[in-house]
């Protein structure tokens, strides 16, 4: 065996050594990050699945809604301020409500929530521009309803939010939904 010959296999060897080493860290950090992935999957399965969910219900019924309350506007010769708040309102709920129950499919499909901001903040503004449309179509009716509506609507905000709060509080993710 001669000299060049076994300076290959050492630096072959090594070669092979360090390449080993470099494969080994990338499975361990994909090993980490599937871990990750799967730990953050078990926490939101169930919440995550029942939250889109609720989502689909909620802009299913505010499109509803929307769609029952503008009807007899579309016809009117003319409108008053709470009539024109209803209806702008609405022209801007109803399509962003029609994108995000499309994402909602989406989600549904993919068993998992978005993480994008643009759909986050698109919730607020669909869901804020329905409640206001609802609130100047019972406005229009009669302000005594209109004010009905927005105090029962802030009630309703806040007994949701006590029950989803009182039933999450101590709720053990490894417990898949059982309290």
């Amino acid at each position: 065996m001669s000299d060049d010959s076994a300076e290959d296999h050492v630096r072959v060897a090594e070669e092979a050594r360090r390449m080993a080493q470099v494969a080994g860290a990338s499975a361990k950090e994909r090993a980490k990050a599937q871990a990750r992935r799967t730990e953050a999957e078990a926490v939101t399965g169930e919440t995550g699945e029942e939250a889109v969910r609720q989502l689909g219900l909620i802009y299913g019924g505010l499109i509803g809604i929307a769609v029952v309350m503008v009807q007899p506007f579309l016809a009117a010769a003319s409108l008053d301020a709470t009539a024109k708040v209803a209806v702008i309102a609405f022209s801007v709920a109803i399509p962003l409500l029609a994108a995000l129950a499309m994402v909602n499919r989406q989600e549904a499909f993919r068993h998992r929530r978005t993480p994008s901001l643009s759909v986050t903040i698109t919730q607020v503004i669909a869901q804020l521009a329905a409640f206001i449309g609802i609130v100047a179509g019972f406005w229009h009716i009669d302000w005594r309803a209109g004010v009905a509506f927005l105090a029962a609507g802030f009630v309703g905000v806040l007994v949701h939010s006590a029950g989803y709060w009182r039933l999450e509080e101590n709720q053990d993710p490894s417990q898949g939904g059982e309290p």
